[in-house]
């Protein structure tokens, strides 16, 4: 039974909307031409670089499809007919392209209709694997690409309740984890509880972030277990090997030899506080055979642990395979207890054990940062990436391994987005294993994404490693926007490309950066889904508020528009705070100004075609300099950031700083609400499954890792909640109703909009049916829309 929208609307002084009954409504037809236009297909291309697959995603589901059945629990969303996730993004058809030829193939053999997910390449490149999710079960397919026939390889259905569900062991081998045989009807609710449920605390401080979807009842233990309870499966051809006993599995993961499994296999007792992987757990290897090898380590639930931005668990942590060894295992361990704000000279040390050793764990280095990653390549020279969130500072140092050393290569802040060296270019190993390339001497080669004061401009550099100095090979030219998406060949620089403009959508092209043409081989042939975005004008504009911090922002202009003949515009911002910690990191430009307008069901852009100005991305940069926090400053930086936009429109003679409006999701909603909350500068705002009371989110958010009780004065001006009474500005506030996110639970919106009434305040609530933090089924999001438009139209366009 299809569940009503609720709809709830003060209009103080206002007619009603001219349709507020409760039941879908769909915004102008241009609106929903664009939210309905197909998208670009997306692209992965085998390691040999020889064939490229084509996914195209499957439309928006019905508000009846998200409805259907849905368990959530230990922090999960699952389906309990298929033991599978519950919302997901799928595809709905794969094509292969002979990148050599031109030539394009159906794939014969997918059910219809399809949903494709977790599409993978075989080491060798020739074959494909992928999920294909049906009502009742969630099977594996394979196809090879001579063929291009696609098989189903399982016997049980498979259990993708976590993580990806299945992984190549080799070229002929898949392993996957199967929904026990005889695993019987789902646990039946009790028709009364047995008595209450009851948590104890004696004294042990166990602070937890704002979770949701959490066990709370034995109830609840009862169906996390039945769903998530998995078998692992080795499949060779139509031969099944199990591997162990059935278990709650959160992961697995295939050793470089392809002999060996890794396996963290959760325990009981299940949190109350914390999600599932945070849940106690044990670390085991498996040998290909199916037999246990070793139990490297049982982890306690996660209760308890600190909870500040530095701080980790103290017990072994981050178990993963080193790739340039057949079978050894990797894990980190704190040095300082776990407690980033306490002094240490280490933070973390990391270690490695050969599986098929009985010798204890050996330390290989260790950080005076907080590990991060580490990109294996030889015996002398692997890349170590620490940093720390208090100073926003990381470092990227050179492994020795031969001489047991770690020397640091690169330091910058992390919100330093010109500095960015980007990411290495790796190749594979013996063990098909991707490794740091280091084929040239004494040089790394990075692609990054270039940014600069010119906007992002990506390219594609080396870092000698005696002196520092970076040599560019190759760097996107304008008016286009060229980014490397794949390294077919690190050798001889031959690259995937993405190549956009302005007015050309997204196409791929293989290129040989050693060559200086402009272009390369084009291997897509893309068109353009948005028509009715066609002769719309983008420009990335700059700005400075009042304290000298420069902004940037991507303004919109109606197709035809002409400043100086056709009048000032209504304008529409859109925005997401960030924080920082150096002023100069926050004036950073960061886009592109060369890139295709796409047009997204959250973003602002459809309404530019129905007269706005439209100024997305505005920059809103909290800055906290020293020993002060970005957030002991945030509504006055709010309002320069927001005056100083609506000042540039102004001056540009485009925008009519009499009547703008302003919105954001989540955290942006929160933005809006402040807005309106603290200046007059708007004559609406439009906020989107935020979190507006900082005292339900209290053990930090967002950026803030203080807690309520550390900074009670941060939470309280903080919340949009505590000034409601001056809200005056009208406000749309809507909301999917099973909002998952940490912190923005439904409660939010509804007692903000309740506030807001009680004051006099002109304001309207909508709650999505079915709706999580993103919002998924095709009705819903077409009344979003609606909604966002009629607002705009009777508060800011029409607006006296």
């Amino acid at each position: 039974m299809k569940k009503s929208i609720f709809l709830v609307a003060l209009l103080a002084g206002s007619a009603a909307f001219a349709q507020d009954n409760g039941t879908y409504q769909r915004p102008p037809a241009v609106i929903e031409e664009l939210l309905l236009a197909k998208p670009t297909p997306t692209v992965s291309i085998s390691k040999t670089g020889e064939w490229m697959l084509l996914s195209q995603r499957n439309p928006f589901p019905s508000v009846e499809e998200l409805a259907e059945p849905e368990l959530r629990i230990a922090g999960l969303r699952l389906n309990p007919r298929n033991f599978g996730q519950s919302r997901g993004v799928s595809n709905a058809s794969l094509r292969l392209k002979h990148l050599k030829s031109n030539t394009e193939f159906d794939i014969k053999g997918i059910p219809e209709p399809a949903r494709i997910s977790g599409v993978s390449w075989s080491p060798d490149g020739r074959q494909v694997a992928f999920l294909h999710t049906g009502a009742e079960r969630i099977d594996l397919y394979v196809f090879d690409v001579d063929a291009k026939q696609a098989v189903q390889v399982n016997q049980q259905p498979l259990n993708a309740t976590m993580g990806n569900p299945y992984a190549w062991m080799g070229n002929e081998t898949l392993v996957y984890r199967a929904v026990p045989a005889g695993r019987g009807a789902l646990p039946k609710a009790p028709a009364a509880p047995t008595g209450p449920v009851v948590q104890e605390s004696k004294g042990r401080s166990a602070a937890s972030r704002t979770y949701q979807d959490l066990i709370k009842t034995p109830y609840d233990e009862a169906l996390f277990a039945y769903m998530a309870t998995s078998q692992i499966v080795l499949v060779t051809g139509k031969k099944e090997t199990p591997v162990g006993e059935p278990g709650i599995y959160a992961s697995v993961s295939v050793s470089p030899d392809k002999q060996f499994l890794l396996t963290r296999r959760i325990e009981k007792p299940f949190s109350y506080l914390v999600p599932a992987y945070g849940f106690p757990h044990v670390w085991e290897v498996y040998g290909n055979t199916g037999k246990l090898v070793k139990t490297l380590v049982r982890n306690p639930s996660s209760e308890g642990a600190p909870i500040g931005f530095d701080d980790v668990v103290t017990t072994p942590r981050d178990f993963g395979w080193k790739d340039d060894e057949a079978h050894t295992v990797t894990f980190i361990k704190a040095l300082d207890g776990g407690l980033g704000k306490q002094k240490a000279e280490f933070r973390d040390a990391l270690y490695v054990q050969d599986v098929t050793s009985d010798g204890a764990p050996k330390e290989l280095f260790r950080t005076r940062r907080r590990f991060e990653d580490v990109i294996w390549g030889t015996r002398e020279l692997a890349l170590v990436y620490e940093s720390m969130f208090a100073d926003r500072k990381e470092r990227i140092s050179i492994l020795n391994q031969q001489a047991g050393r770690l020397d640091s290569l690169y330091e910058r802040s992390s919100n330093d987005a010109y500095s960015d060296l980007g990411t290495p270019f790796t190749t594979r190993n013996l063990f098909d294993r991707p490794v740091l390339f280091t084929g040239r001497k004494n040089e790394l080669t990075f692609r990054s994404q270039g940014s600069s004061p010119e906007g992002d401009m990506p390219l594609v550099q080396t870092l000698d490693l005696k002196t520092g100095k970076k040599n560019i090979l190759w760097r996107c030219q304008a008016p286009f926007y060229e980014s490397v998406v794949e390294v077919i060949d690190p050798e001889k620089l031959v690259v995937l490309t993405s190549r956009e403009s302005n007015t050309e959508v997204p196409n791929y092209y293989i290129r040989d950066l050693r060559k200086r043409s402009l272009l390369g081989t084009k291997v897509t042939s893309f068109e353009n889904p948005y028509k009715a975005m066609e002769g719309v004008s983008k420009q990335k504009i700059t700005y400075k508020r009042a304290d000298g911090i420069q902004l940037t922002g991507d303004l919109y202009l109606p197709k035809g528009y002409e400043p100086g003949k056709d009048g000032r515009l209504p304008v529409f911002i859109w925005a997401y705070p960030r924080e920082y910690k150096s002023a100069a990191d926050a004036a950073q430009v960061r886009g592109s100004k060369y890139t295709f307008t796409r047009v997204g069901y959250g973003g602002p852009l459809f309404w530019v075609t129905q007269g706005y100005a439209i100024l997305d991305n505005a920059e809103m940069p909290i800055v906290g300099e020293g020993n002060k926090e970005p957030n002991d400053n945030f509504i006055p930086q709010l309002y320069l950031n927001a005056h100083a936009a609506i000042q540039a429109l102004s001056k540009m003679g485009v925008g009519d700083s009499n009547r703008v409006a302003v919105g954001g999701h989540s955290y942006g909603a929160f933005m809006t609400a402040n807005l309106l909350a603290h200046t007059k500068l708007f004559k609406a705002g439009i906020a989107r499954s935020g979190a507006y009371n900082r005292t339900l989110t209290p053990f930090g958010f967002q950026a803030e890792e203080r807690t309520y009780w550390e900074a009670p004065e941060v939470y309280y001006n903080m919340s949009p909640f505590s000034f409601a009474n001056s809200i005056k500005t009208p406000l749309l506030l809507i909301h999917g109703e099973m909002d998952n996110n940490p912190g923005t639970f439904p409660i939010q919106s509804e007692r903000l909009y309740n506030a807001v009434k009680g004051h006099g305040g002109t304001v309207r609530f909508v709650q999505l049916p079915y709706e999580s933090h993103g919002y998924s089924a095709r009705e819903n999001i077409l009344h979003m829309l609606w909604e966002q438009t009629q607002w705009l139209n009777q508060y800011v366009r029409d607006a006296k």
